[in-house]
Protein backbone atom coordinates (compact mmCIF):
# COMPACT_ATOMS: atom_id res chain seq x y z
CA UNK A 1 0.00 0.00 0.00
CA UNK A 2 1.57 3.46 -1.00
CA UNK A 3 -0.42 5.65 1.43
CA UNK A 4 -0.13 4.80 5.25
CA UNK A 5 -2.26 1.85 6.35
CA UNK A 6 -3.39 4.12 9.16
CA UNK A 7 -4.20 7.33 7.11
CA UNK A 8 -6.14 5.40 4.10
CA UNK A 9 -8.41 3.59 7.27
CA UNK A 10 -8.73 6.94 8.42
CA UNK A 11 -9.54 8.71 4.85
CA UNK A 12 -12.12 5.53 3.79
CA UNK A 13 -13.65 5.86 7.04
CA UNK A 14 -15.56 9.43 6.01
CA UNK A 15 -16.54 7.18 2.47
CA UNK A 16 -20.25 7.37 1.48
CA UNK A 17 -19.67 4.06 -0.18
CA UNK A 18 -21.17 2.96 -3.53
CA UNK A 19 -24.81 1.26 -5.31
CA UNK A 20 -25.85 -1.29 -3.31
CA UNK A 21 -25.37 -3.41 -6.79
CA UNK A 22 -21.69 -2.20 -6.89
CA UNK A 23 -21.17 -3.26 -3.09
CA UNK A 24 -22.06 -6.57 -3.94
CA UNK A 25 -19.93 -6.82 -7.23
CA UNK A 26 -17.08 -5.78 -5.60
CA UNK A 27 -17.29 -8.24 -2.34
CA UNK A 28 -17.86 -11.11 -5.29
CA UNK A 29 -14.12 -9.81 -6.68
CA UNK A 30 -12.88 -10.32 -3.36
CA UNK A 31 -14.32 -13.22 -2.98
CA UNK A 32 -12.86 -14.73 -6.63
CA UNK A 33 -9.47 -13.28 -6.09
CA UNK A 34 -10.78 -10.41 -9.06
CA UNK A 35 -8.71 -7.37 -9.51
CA UNK A 36 -11.06 -4.44 -8.96
CA UNK A 37 -10.13 -0.63 -8.07
CA UNK A 38 -9.11 0.42 -4.50
CA UNK A 39 -11.89 2.10 -1.96
CA UNK A 40 -9.89 5.15 -2.38
CA UNK A 41 -9.12 5.10 -6.22
CA UNK A 42 -12.88 4.50 -6.27
CA UNK A 43 -13.50 7.70 -4.61
CA UNK A 44 -11.21 9.70 -6.71
CA UNK A 45 -13.09 8.42 -10.10
CA UNK A 46 -16.41 9.26 -8.92
CA UNK A 47 -14.45 12.93 -8.06
CA UNK A 48 -13.00 12.68 -11.55
CA UNK A 49 -16.38 12.05 -12.91
CA UNK A 50 -18.46 14.86 -11.71
CA UNK A 51 -15.87 17.09 -12.52
CA UNK A 52 -15.60 16.86 -15.97
CA UNK A 53 -18.98 15.01 -16.57
CA UNK A 54 -17.75 12.86 -19.41
CA UNK A 55 -19.92 12.01 -22.64
CA UNK A 56 -17.63 9.26 -23.93
CA UNK A 57 -15.61 7.11 -21.84
CA UNK A 58 -13.00 4.79 -23.05
CA UNK A 59 -11.62 1.81 -20.64
CA UNK A 60 -8.75 -0.50 -21.41
CA UNK A 61 -9.32 -3.42 -19.11
CA UNK A 62 -12.83 -4.22 -17.92
CA UNK A 63 -12.16 -7.41 -15.70
CA UNK A 64 -15.56 -8.56 -14.33
CA UNK A 65 -16.93 -4.79 -15.50
CA UNK A 66 -16.80 -3.30 -12.10
CA UNK A 67 -15.54 -0.24 -12.73
CA UNK A 68 -17.35 0.30 -15.95
CA UNK A 69 -20.71 0.14 -13.86
CA UNK A 70 -18.95 2.91 -11.63
CA UNK A 71 -18.58 5.22 -14.73
CA UNK A 72 -21.95 4.48 -15.56
CA UNK A 73 -23.61 4.91 -12.53
CA UNK A 74 -21.84 8.43 -11.42
CA UNK A 75 -20.99 9.52 -14.76
CA UNK A 76 -23.20 11.42 -16.63
CA UNK A 77 -26.59 9.75 -17.66
CA UNK A 78 -26.33 10.33 -21.42
CA UNK A 79 -22.26 8.98 -21.33
CA UNK A 80 -21.49 6.12 -23.68
CA UNK A 81 -18.71 3.60 -22.52
CA UNK A 82 -16.21 1.43 -24.49
CA UNK A 83 -14.78 -0.61 -22.60
CA UNK A 84 -11.90 -3.51 -23.75
CA UNK A 85 -11.22 -6.72 -22.45
CA UNK A 86 -9.05 -9.96 -23.46
CA UNK A 87 -9.66 -12.36 -20.86
CA UNK A 88 -12.13 -15.08 -21.83
CA UNK A 89 -13.52 -15.90 -18.87
CA UNK A 90 -14.18 -12.67 -17.46
CA UNK A 91 -15.88 -11.49 -20.74
CA UNK A 92 -19.22 -13.11 -19.75
CA UNK A 93 -19.24 -12.45 -16.77
CA UNK A 94 -18.95 -8.81 -17.53
CA UNK A 95 -21.65 -9.44 -19.78
CA UNK A 96 -24.20 -10.59 -17.53
CA UNK A 97 -23.04 -7.72 -14.62
CA UNK A 98 -24.10 -5.24 -17.38
CA UNK A 99 -27.28 -6.97 -18.06
CA UNK A 100 -27.89 -7.03 -14.59
CA UNK A 101 -27.46 -3.24 -13.88
CA UNK A 102 -29.64 -2.33 -16.98
CA UNK A 103 -26.73 -0.87 -18.59
CA UNK A 104 -26.05 -3.01 -21.68
CA UNK A 105 -27.14 -0.20 -24.02
CA UNK A 106 -24.29 2.12 -22.35
CA UNK A 107 -21.70 -0.24 -21.97
CA UNK A 108 -20.08 -1.78 -25.00
CA UNK A 109 -17.42 -4.21 -24.24
CA UNK A 110 -14.89 -4.72 -27.09
CA UNK A 111 -13.35 -8.64 -26.79
CA UNK A 112 -9.98 -9.11 -27.56
CA UNK A 113 -6.49 -7.54 -27.57
CA UNK A 114 -6.23 -3.70 -26.70
CA UNK A 115 -3.04 -3.29 -28.52
CA UNK A 116 -5.21 -4.19 -31.78
CA UNK A 117 -8.48 -2.91 -31.18
CA UNK A 118 -7.40 0.43 -29.78
CA UNK A 119 -6.09 0.87 -33.27
CA UNK A 120 -9.46 -0.13 -34.66
CA UNK A 121 -11.10 2.96 -32.89
CA UNK A 122 -11.52 6.01 -34.75
CA UNK A 123 -13.68 8.18 -32.33
CA UNK A 124 -12.36 10.35 -29.91
CA UNK A 125 -13.20 10.05 -25.88
CA UNK A 126 -12.91 12.76 -23.58
CA UNK A 127 -12.11 10.54 -20.69
CA UNK A 128 -10.00 7.74 -20.73
CA UNK A 129 -9.53 4.87 -18.05
CA UNK A 130 -6.66 2.34 -18.05
CA UNK A 131 -6.39 -0.76 -15.64
CA UNK A 132 -4.97 -3.50 -17.96
CA UNK A 133 -1.71 -5.34 -17.99
CA UNK A 134 0.48 -2.55 -16.47
CA UNK A 135 3.32 -3.47 -18.47
CA UNK A 136 1.16 -2.94 -21.86
CA UNK A 137 0.75 1.00 -20.84
CA UNK A 138 3.53 2.09 -22.39
CA UNK A 139 2.42 0.34 -26.11
CA UNK A 140 -1.28 1.54 -25.81
CA UNK A 141 -0.30 5.21 -25.19
CA UNK A 142 0.46 6.33 -28.94
CA UNK A 143 -3.17 5.10 -29.83
CA UNK A 144 -4.69 6.39 -27.02
CA UNK A 145 -3.26 10.12 -27.61
CA UNK A 146 -4.13 9.71 -31.05
CA UNK A 147 -8.10 9.34 -29.15
CA UNK A 148 -7.79 12.04 -27.11
CA UNK A 149 -9.42 15.44 -27.94
CA UNK A 150 -7.75 18.93 -26.53
CA UNK A 151 -9.10 18.87 -22.38
CA UNK A 152 -9.59 15.20 -22.96
CA UNK A 153 -8.13 13.21 -19.39
CA UNK A 154 -6.03 9.95 -19.29
CA UNK A 155 -6.30 7.92 -15.89
CA UNK A 156 -3.88 5.27 -15.46
CA UNK A 157 -4.57 3.30 -12.76
CA UNK A 158 -1.68 0.65 -10.37
CA UNK A 159 1.46 3.09 -11.45
CA UNK A 160 2.90 2.24 -8.65
CA UNK A 161 2.88 -1.19 -8.25
CA UNK A 162 2.71 -0.88 -4.22
CA UNK A 163 5.81 1.01 -4.19
CA UNK A 164 8.31 -1.42 -6.52
CA UNK A 165 8.42 0.95 -9.22
CA UNK A 166 10.48 3.56 -7.41
CA UNK A 167 13.18 0.74 -6.31
CA UNK A 168 15.95 -0.41 -8.78
CA UNK A 169 14.98 -2.87 -11.00
CA UNK A 170 17.53 -5.03 -9.35
CA UNK A 171 16.14 -4.69 -6.40
CA UNK A 172 12.51 -6.28 -7.82
CA UNK A 173 12.25 -9.95 -8.91
CA UNK A 174 13.82 -10.69 -12.41
CA UNK A 175 9.78 -11.87 -13.62
CA UNK A 176 8.86 -8.14 -12.50
CA UNK A 177 11.64 -6.44 -13.80
CA UNK A 178 10.01 -5.81 -17.70
CA UNK A 179 6.78 -4.13 -16.25
CA UNK A 180 9.19 -2.15 -13.63
CA UNK A 181 10.96 -0.71 -16.71
CA UNK A 182 8.18 -0.50 -18.75
CA UNK A 183 6.27 1.17 -16.13
CA UNK A 184 8.99 3.99 -15.12
CA UNK A 185 8.84 4.56 -18.91
CA UNK A 186 5.44 5.10 -18.59
CA UNK A 187 5.77 7.98 -16.44
CA UNK A 188 8.30 9.51 -17.65
CA UNK A 189 6.41 9.56 -21.07
CA UNK A 190 3.77 10.77 -19.49
CA UNK A 191 5.78 13.96 -17.42
CA UNK A 192 7.56 14.93 -20.86
CA UNK A 193 5.44 14.76 -23.50
CA UNK A 194 4.57 18.35 -24.30
CA UNK A 195 1.13 17.19 -25.46
CA UNK A 196 0.06 16.55 -21.69
CA UNK A 197 -0.48 17.93 -18.11
CA UNK A 198 -0.01 14.92 -15.69
CA UNK A 199 0.29 14.49 -12.06
CA UNK A 200 1.19 11.25 -10.16
CA UNK A 201 -0.82 11.27 -6.76
CA UNK A 202 -0.42 8.42 -4.11
CA UNK A 203 -3.88 7.55 -4.25
CA UNK A 204 -4.64 3.38 -3.90
CA UNK A 205 -1.78 1.70 -6.07
CA UNK A 206 -1.07 5.19 -7.70
CA UNK A 207 -2.92 6.89 -10.32
CA UNK A 208 -1.75 9.34 -13.11
CA UNK A 209 -4.03 11.79 -14.48
CA UNK A 210 -3.03 13.65 -17.48
CA UNK A 211 -4.49 16.10 -19.46
CA UNK A 212 -4.01 17.07 -23.33
CA UNK A 213 -3.68 20.52 -23.73
CA UNK A 214 -2.55 20.65 -27.33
Amino acid sequence: MITEERISTFINSFDTGNTPFLNELEQFALETNVPVIRPQMQSFLRLLLAMKQPKRILEVGTAIGFSALLMSEYGPEDCKITTIEKYEKRIPIARENFRKAGRQEQITLLEGDATELLKELNDTYDFIFMDAAKGQYIHFLPDILRLMPVGGLLVSDNVLQDGDVMESRYAVTRRDRTIHSRMREYLYELKHNEQLQTDILPVGDGVTVSVRIK
